[in-house]
């Protein structure tokens, strides 16, 4: 299970979101809001948008059993999306170098590959489809297509090796692999599945675009359209089967969650005498560096975008600073997410200065929590983003957004994850599943209608992570403090030493607040007398030498003894990560064999 998340969500929640604003509430005033004396004033705004007469109006509803909150103008799927695209017209949707797709374009080379699947390759509902691809127009083309009609996509890492390529198409056992040529290389030999290269046979399978409609297969909300993989950190990787229900709910959420910030900022400006929050003039225009395989890329911009008519920038290779900055300067980009490593690469580089980054109005990140220190920089380095900085919580499992947290909210707290969403339901428990109090460490259980269906072909799993009352047991470990949920430690991450429990998090934060430090991780190594030891692994900034003595006496300054790391590795390259921009703490303690994945 992973917290891949730590999605971005500022420009989710505040920004993107806002693009369909003027639509929802028209001509918006905040003084008729009924503001009666409340201690949680963000409950009486929840109130009212889910209420019956509010934007957003929600009902208890049976989900797969259980009564659970949905919102009663929702999508039934994402084939709705498709549709819903084509009324963006001639809006551009989809770029990658001279290629440029419209959103009515879009939804018809979605009908046209819809088809050729069908015809040539005998694909209907319920037949499981991998893609093995690069970020590109044509994998988000080939994934709707293939989603409307019913079929169920495996969303393979495009990073994996042949061995866990192997893996996925043994358990999943999909009728087709469509990817790009080199990813497809890697499919090892004796698998007895189809290849098909999207880019090779682009003609085939998007021909006759514009002749065709999008298929008319029933579709159900609790259908399987996507099979995420977890990203296996320890063992081999687990399939997340979701549901049609769980993505559209990521989107209607957020939306949701848009209105409600905004909301709160326009009373909060009513009542200082200051003007409403601005709307937006321009639709939003992201840089696509979260890959599509995970809930971030597909949910967080691309369904996102197909909703209001936004724009995604695609790129190819491995992550380059300056061609993302150029692309950014040509393409005016307003949204961009940092995963894993970037933030302190994008903050640190020598030649930030040369161009033109104005346009970027919200930043966030993606794969881990961001340290205070990293967040800070980032507001400095985009002035035009600091509003708008923000962080989201959820994972593969939980498909929806749990929390999330932006603005100021987040530069005040900027170790909280944020507020749990409406419709969104957390528990902090103890190992029995018991509510612990506020402010203590426990388990993070969710309850939602977004939940995966289970993972594929594992009960076992499915049955140990979520229970008979339909709580999804993250494997975070957490707490809330006024309504604030607190991310502190993967529950397998967690050190003990000498009885003490050590959250990686905590020392992670303070080491990264060292001016020399581009980035850390802490992990626990087995010793005989206490337990596990601290240990702490470090990148130092271009230029900054820095010595275990040094950074000893910095963690000493502030964190107790027994958190304060006793074996020091300052490293010379960046810190293994996998897809999701997640640091792989396997390869830094030699328990599995990783490499840095950013091509």
């Amino acid at each position: 299970m992973a917290i891949e998340a730590l999605i971005l969500l500022g420009f989710v929640a505040f920004g993107v979101g806002l693009a369909l604003l003027p639509r929802l509430l028209g001509d918006f005033d905040p003084k008729e809001l009924s503001m009666q004396p409340h201690t949680n004033e963000r409950q009486i705004f929840i109130n009212q948008l889910i209420g019956p007469d509010g934007f957003f109006p929600a009902e208890i509803a049976d989900v797969r059993g259980h009564e659970v909150p949905v919102l009663v103008n929702r999508k039934r799927s994402l084939r709705e999306f498709v549709t819903a695209a084509a009324e963006h017209g001639d809006a551009e949707f989809l770029v990658l170098g001279e290629r440029r797709i419209s959103h009515a374009g879009f939804a018809d080379l979605v009908a046209a590959e819809a088809a050729a699947l069908a015809a040539d390759h005998q694909i209907v509902k319920g037949d499981r489809v991998a893609i093995l691809a690069a970020n590109s127009p044509d994998w988000v083309i080939a994934y709707f297509a293939l989603v409307s009609m019913g079929a169920i996509v495996c969303l393979y890492n495009g990073w994996w090796t042949p061995d866990e390529i192997r893996h996925a198409t043994e358990l999943t056992k999909p009728k087709l692999i469509l990817g790009d040529e080199k990813r497809l290389a890697r499919v090892p030999s004796g698998l007895s599945v189809p290849l098909v290269d999207m880019d090779a046979e682009r003609d085939r399978l998007q021909r006759k675009a514009g002749e065709h409609a999008l298929p008319d297969v029933t579709l159900d909300e609790d259908d399987a359209c996507s099979i995420f993989f977890t990203s296996g950190t320890t063992g081999r990787s687990k399939g997340a089967v979701v549901p049609h229900r769980g993505l559209v709910g990521f989107v209607e959420v957020q939306m949701l969650n848009g209105a409600l910030k905004f909301m709160m900022q326009a009373a909060a400006n009513e009542a200082k005498g200051l003007p409403g929050p601005e709307r937006p003039t321009t639709k939003p225009r992201v840089l696509m560096t979260s890959p599509l395989f995970h809930v971030s890329g597909l949910s967080g911009a691309t369904l996102i975008n197909m909703t209001v008519g936004g724009t995604l920038v695609f790129r190819k290779g491995r992550f380059d600073p300056d061609e993302c900055f150029a692309l950014i300067e040509q393409e005016r980009v307003t949204a961009w997410t940092l995963i894993g490593s970037m933030g302190p690469r994008v903050v640190d580089h020598p030649r930030l200065d040369d161009y033109d980054l104005s346009s970027l109005t919200n930043v966030g990140f993606g794969g881990a929590p961001a340290s205070p220190e990293l967040q800070q920089r980032v507001r400095e380095t985009f002035a035009n983003a600091t509003a708008n900085v923000a962080i989201g919580y959820g994972s593969s499992e939980t498909v929806g957004v749990v929390a999330s947290f932006g603005g100021v909210d987040y530069e005040a707290e900027p170790t909280a994850t944020g507020h749990v969403l409406p419709t969104m339901d957390v528990k902090i428990a103890d190992e029995h599943g018991r509510h612990v109090g506020p402010g203590m460490n426990g388990r993070v259980l969710v309850r939602s209608a977004y939940s995966m269906l289970g993972y594929w072909d594992n009960p076992a799993a499915t049955a140990e992570t979520i229970d008979d009352d339909f709580w999804l047991d993250t494997g975070d470990i957490g707490r809330m403090v006024d309504g604030l949920l607190f991310i502190d430690s993967r529950a397998r991450d967690m050190i003990l030493h000498n009885g003490e429990n050590v959250y990686p998090i905590e020392v992670e934060y303070r080491i990264d607040e060292h001016p020399g430090v581009m980035e850390s991780a802490v992990y626990g190594l087995d010793d005989e007398l206490t337990g596990q030891r601290v240990a702490a692994s470090v990148v130092p900034n271009a230029g900054a030498e820095l010595d275990e003595a040094t950074m000893r006496a910095w963690c000493a300054e502030t964190l107790s003894g027994f958190k304060v790391p006793t074996q020091w590795e300052i490293r010379t390259e960046l810190l293994p990560r996998n897809a999701a921009g997640k640091v792989v703490k396997g390869a830094l303690t030699g328990e599995r064999d990783h490499s840095v994945h950013d091509d």
